[in-house]
């Protein structure tokens, strides 16, 4: 059963306009990664689907136009959103920034800190003071505990020392084996969404010029329209 769907979605930012015609499909459960050089409106996507940008076009969760929600609707119609650059309440501690978007589910302090124990480590702990990567963990760990049916992370592991960046791809692994949360990743490392993704869409200029199973997605693909 199809979750989100998009088709022929296009955006501006004022007058200039950054999508021209996207189209996405994914179903419960499925793991998708959009992917696309710099600058081809991948985070405009987001913040379309998020309601954080204007777009026409047909733009669905299940069989809600979300054109007719604000973004923070949005969220309460199940999706959580990882942003780029993490985000996380600098004076409230862990524990409170996850209390904070708590919303009834099987996502609880509990759930999250076994998924990421580092943060169980340091729940008393100013979110300032962790380092980028335990930052990280902690923003995608903030969404988990909304409870969504579509999870949403942009660029999570950018910028993070190699082993922190392994500890997240482990855990959107066991996201993908262990529960039914459908997760739209960006990221720049093709090895690691290789590993974790069902599907790929690929945009270029605003629009979708490639999409299917990531099996299906050969180097020649991947090297005209991803490779720098």
């Amino acid at each position: 059963m199809t979750l989100l769907r998009l088709e022929n979605l296009t955006a501006s930012y004022g007058d200039s306009q950054a999508l021209f015609g996207v189209d996405l499909q994914m179903a419960q459960g499925e793991v998708t990664a959009l992917m696309g050089r710099n600058g081809m409106g991948k985070t405009t996507t987001v913040k379309a689907i998020c309601r954080m940008i204007r777009s026409q076009g047909t733009l669905m969760l299940d069989s809600q136009d979300l054109h007719m929600l604000p973004s923070h609707k949005v969220a309460r119609k199940g999706v959580g959103l990882v942003p780029e650059g993490r985000r996380c309440f600098a004076d409230l501690t862990v524990r409170e920034n996850l209390t904070a978007a708590a919303r009834p589910g099987d996502w609880t302090l509990r759930r999250v800190t076994e998924l990421f124990p580092r943060l169980g480590e340091r729940k008393g702990q100013r979110a300032a003071s962790l380092s980028g990567g335990e930052q990280q963990m902690l923003a995608i760990g903030r969404a988990l505990m909304t409870n969504p049916r579509l999870l949403i992370l942009d660029e999570a592991t950018e910028g993070l020392a190699p082993i922190v960046r392994q500890e997240i791809w482990a855990a959107l692994n066991r996201l993908r084996q262990e529960t039914n949360v459908a997760i739209l990743l960006i990221d720049k490392s093709l090895k690691e969404l290789s590993a974790v993704s069902d599907r790929a869409v690929i945009l270029e200029k605003g629009r979708t010029v490639w999409s299917g199973a990531m099996t299906d997605l050969t180097p020649d693909i991947s090297e005209k329209y991803v490779g720098v």
